[in-house]
C-alpha cells in the first residue's frame, strides 16, 4: 500500500506541473478541447489507457530482474 500511495503522490505531482508552470497554456487547451469530438478523446482516453498498463507490465516485468 505505501507503494502504491507514493506512486499516486507522484501522478498528483508530475499532473500539477503544467498548471503551475503555464497556466495560461492550460487553460487555452482546456478551451481547444471543447471542439475536439467526443469520439476521438474517447480514443485518446483508451490507447493512453493501454500505453500505462503497458509500462507497469514492463515495469513489474523488468523490475524482478
Amino acid at each position: 500500500m505505501d507503494y502504491f500511495l507514493s506512486v499516486l503522490g507522484m501522478v498528483f505531482v508530475i499532473e500539477a506541473l503544467p498548471y503551475i508552470a503555464f497556466p495560461s497554456k492550460v487553460k487555452e487547451f482546456a478551451r481547444y478541447l471543447e471542439t475536439v469530438p467526443d469520439r476521438t478523446l474517447q480514443v485518446i482516453g483508451v490507447i493512453v489507457a493501454f500505453a500505462g498498463l503497458a509500462v507497469v507490465y514492463l515495469g513489474r516485468r523488468l523490475g524482478g530482474m
